[in-house]
């Protein structure tokens, strides 16, 4: 792509950028209890210098693709989040890659990235120790003052060196400041925390400082620019990620070269509706509100260089202080900037479609793009500049309308093709277990061949399918497609193909289910698909799942007329469990009492057990030595807290003994015997210290609940099926399944409770669906100096336990009821396919980014559910069913 030069009469020779990592729009503006400002240098720039509005940010609120929008004009692909944001999985141009020269202090987790996509070594880099960046530290604030220091240093030693003055007396320099102390001490403290209102203090002495350095550095040239603004800004709870105003909304002052003075609120050229102005007490001034990518045009504005040819951000006329002729001019390149990006779009979909059935964006076909260009220039050439803005930005409007047409050029084909692998992967799955598990088998004979309808014959559905997987061949082949869509299209049509081949099962089973006696089967599979919506709509009201454990509780009390003690257990613990999911996850304050307190019931509960129940079973000192690493980790949990709550970091000796319990734990199933009520038991206190090392505040109480609760399934389930083996001290799960036999209706329902169950231990005490429910004080145990991944996994690890405690209560219903293990699963994937299907439709490309962001998580959430429910039960198996013996004993 050809750059387009923003400016040819640029009104400054270099740009101060100043990234204050996530500070709040509100919290920077608002003024404090007594009146007086958060910031009062950067107030007073506002009143008296320069420009202040509203940043507006888009999900995902994070640092690497809010740093990405500011600095090279786009939102950066989510693919980014698999390297942590921090490397480039595309290439990309930006600011500092078309400035002369640019000089950037800061995190190590920003900086390189932007040095890295750069060409040449034009782009210079100083950033502290990762180890700096830690959360519990006393006081974040030193980040900053760390990069101020630098800057202050940087200009001393420039006045002595006499190569660097002279790249620093070039034009088109950019000087980045990237200031991490605000983010730090938000998940640490908060946003309405002291320390975080006066790092802001902080930020803004210093930026006052550096600003006054380089006016004297200059000789007061007036040709710097200045920018303030930040990457995301952050909930109250001290998170961020997703699309709340408190992380979408940022502020931006700017002021210097090219930039105007302030205005009175009667310039406003957007209408503001919501009161921040009156708020803020900066209601008399007018406010340039922006989107986040349009600072990425501004500052090449500024400066005079190319815009970076990805950029999608439009320029923002009213903040600049230049000629009307010039801002004309740079709109105008701004619009065929966005256009070329539109021309290569368009020409990568002629390239990749038939000629004869290419359908252009006829809003802005090619004679379209020519006409809209020629009278934009002839506006320019007649003086009518204003006209030729409007026309500028009319045409960036349709090229931004045509890249979000070719963008979804392929969907109708890919949605169907999608829905079709869909269903013909369910029906494909329900056709093994007709066969397989229900014994619906149908032999072909060479008579029925012969008498059967040509168009049912297995003959012409197999050259059926050639034909139709060879004229898609040919098509794709002919277009140029990426090789995913072959595998898109081709694989419903081997679906299919297979399914249409068994269609005499589906006869005799319609016939079946004509007989009276077949009746359940019927009423249980509409009941249990009315169960899979219900789950699929408490993935956006988690009310739901509490109206489903009200309902699981009073089910056995229906639905059969013997009563026992363990149906009363089961419908207190239901009704205990149907409050978590009516709890807030996201916006907690932490409280380490109610962890405490639910460690020390865990271990009350487990010396009970262990006294009453397996008192004479074998493995008595690994149970002892379960229940010694609960304590341990009960201590550990109090020790760190204590320390946390002084500012005093974390213990080296806690961290280790963290570690230690995390890796001693996982051992301890295996040196179990085999017996499932023993097994069960360690398999519980095994992951519960753990759990309990990662939890904030109600998730050990849930937990203990949730083991009761699935206990009680167990025994119920053995019940209904009145199994052999009534004892769990003696039903052993490294025991054959001689026993197996076809599915029944019941079967259907046991599945469901699977699905149910897994679905809110994901969903009851948070979930890694919102990036806004993550909490770095839940692995403070462990570890508070930032590391993406560490960090990421510990917390991955923390929804996956309960998870582990599902699929192993699970193995157990399947080994009392003798079910085949096979069989489960089949049922479990047809449910989880259909829910997929569902959330499939659901996604959306309109509306608010938190509500795109959210439909494709679902999604995405379902579709893993798959391969990971694979995964559940191979480690069930692994857990409940491998013993490792030390001695012969």
């Amino acid at each position: 792509m050809t750059p387009y030069v923003s400016n040819p009469n640029p009104p400054a020779k270099r740009l101060v950028l100043f990234v204050t990592d996530g500070l709040r729009a509100d919290k920077f503006f608002e003024p404090l209890p007594n009146g007086k400002p958060t910031a009062p240098y950067l107030r007073s720039i506002i009143e008296n210098r320069g420009v202040w509005g509203v940043s507006h940010t888009r999900v995902p609120t994070e640092s690497r693709p809010g740093h990405v929008a500011i600095i090279a004009g786009f939102y950066e692909d989510v693919s980014a989040v698999a390297k942590g944001w921090k490397e480039n999985p595309v290439e990309f141009d930006s600011v500092f890659n078309e400035s002369s020269y640019t000089w950037s202090w800061g995190s190590p987790d920003i900086l390189p990235m932007f040095a890295k996509g750069a060409s040449g070594d034009h782009v210079f880099m100083d950033y502290y120790p990762s180890e700096n960046e830690d959360f519990a530290a006393a006081d974040s604030s030193k980040l900053d003052t760390w990069v101020f220091d630098k800057v202050k240093k940087f200009l001393m030693e420039a006045e002595k060196d006499q190569a660097l003055m002279k790249k620093l007396s070039k034009d088109k320099v950019v000087f980045f400041l990237h200031l991490l102390g605000l983010d730090t001490n938000g998940h640490s403290h908060k946003p309405f925390s002291l320390e975080y209102l006066n790092n802001i203090a902080t930020v803004d002495d210093g930026i006052q400082e550096v600003v006054g350095l380089l006016e004297e550095f200059y000789h007061h040239d007036n040709r710097t620019a200045y920018i303030v603004t930040a990457d995301h800004g952050m909930t109250d709870w001290g998170s961020h990620g997703a699309g709340h105003p408190s992380e979408t909304l940022t502020p931006l002052v700017a002021w210097g070269a090219g930039i105007r003075h302030p205005r009175g609120a009667e310039h406003n050229t957007q209408t503001y509706e919501d009161g921040f102005a009156e708020k803020w007490k900066l209601d008399k001034l007018q406010r340039s509100d922006v989107q986040q990518a349009d600072m990425s045009p501004l500052m090449a504005a500024l400066l005079g260089i190319p815009y970076p040819v990805n950029s999608v951000g439009a320029l923002p006329l009213e903040i600049l202080d230049i000629p009307l002729q010039d801002q004309t001019e740079a709109m105008f390149s701004n619009a065929q900037q966005i256009l070329a990006q539109f021309k290569v779009k368009m020409e990568l979909k002629k390239k990749t479609t038939l000629s004869q059935t290419f359908r252009p964006f006829l809003e802005l076909t090619e004679d379209k793009q020519v006409l809209h260009v020629r009278k934009i220039k002839n506006l320019i050439k007649d003086g009518l500049f204003e006209d030729a803005i409007k026309e500028s930005q009319q045409l960036m409007a349709l090229a931004f309308r045509g890249l979000g047409y070719y963008q979804n050029y392929d969907r109708f084909l890919l949605g169907l093709s999608v829905t079709a692998g869909f269903v013909g992967w369910i029906f494909y799955i329900l056709t093994l277990i007709l066969r397989d598990h229900v014994g619906l088998s149908y032999k072909r004979t060479f008579f029925d061949e012969l008498n059967s309808p040509f168009l049912l014959s297995k003959k012409f559905i197999q050259g059926l399918a050639v034909t139709v997987a060879v004229v898609i061949i040919l098509l794709l082949l002919v277009q140029s497609l990426p090789w995913t869509y072959f595998m898109y299209c081709l694989v419903p049509v081997l679906l299919w193909k297979l399914v249409l081949e068994s269609w005499p099962i589906y006869v005799t089973a319609a016939q079946r289910l004509w007989d009276s006696s077949r009746s359940p089967v019927i009423g249980t599979t509409l009941f249990c698909l009315l169960i899979l919506e219900a789950v699929v709509a408490g993935f956006f009201y988690r009310e739901i799942f509490s109206i489903g454990f009200v309902a699981l509780g009073v089910w056995p009390l229906l639905a059969y007329r013997t009563r026992s003690r363990n149906q009363y257990v089961w419908l207190v613990t239901c009704l205990l469990l149907s409050m978590f999911p009516l709890l807030p996850v996201v916006g907690r304050q932490s409280n380490y009492n109610v962890v405490l307190l639910a460690g020390i019931l865990a271990f009350i509960v487990g010396c009970v057990i262990d006294r009453r129940y397996l008192m004479n079973v074998k493995g008595a000192k690994i149970r002892c030595a379960q229940l010694t690493v609960l304590l341990a980790a009960i201590y550990n949990l109090w020790s760190v807290s204590s320390s946390i709550r002084r500012k005093e970091g974390l213990p080296v000796l806690n961290q280790i003994l963290s570690w230690s319990i995390l890796v001693t734990s996982s051992l301890f199933p295996l040196l179990s015997p085999t017996q499932v009520l023993p097994r069960l038991f360690s398999i519980v206190f095994a992951f519960f210290p753990v759990y309990l090392l990662l939890s904030l505040l109600q998730e050990g109480l849930f937990i203990i609940c949730f083991c009761v609760v699935l206990f009680s399934w167990i025994q119920m389930e053995k019940e209904v099926h009145i199994a052999k083996e009534k004892n769990l001290l003696t039903a052993d799960f490294s025991s054959s399944l001689s026993g197996e036999r076809h599915l029944v209706a019941e079967d259907i329902r046991r599945s469901v409770f699977y699905i149910f169950f897994i679905l809110v231990a994901f969903y009851s005490t948070g979930n890694i669906a919102s990036i806004n429910s993550f909490e770095p004080a839940a692995v403070y145990c462990f570890l508070t100096v930032f590391s993406p991944f560490v960090m990421g996994g510990l917390l991955m690890l923390k929804n996956i336990l309960p998870l582990v405690l599902v699929a192993c209560s699970f193995q157990t219903v399947q080994i009392l009821t003798h079910i085949p293990t096979r069989a489960l699963f089949l049922i479990v994937m047809i449910m989880s396919d259909i829910m997929a299907l569902n959330f499939f439709f659901l996604v959306r490309d309109y509306g608010s980014w938190l509500e795109i962001g959210t439909s494709i998580s679902h999604y995405v959430i379902v579709m893993c559910m798959n391969i990971f429910l694979m995964v559940l039960f191979g480690v069930s198996h692994l857990l409940t069913s491998v013993q490792i013996r030390l001695s012969k004993s």
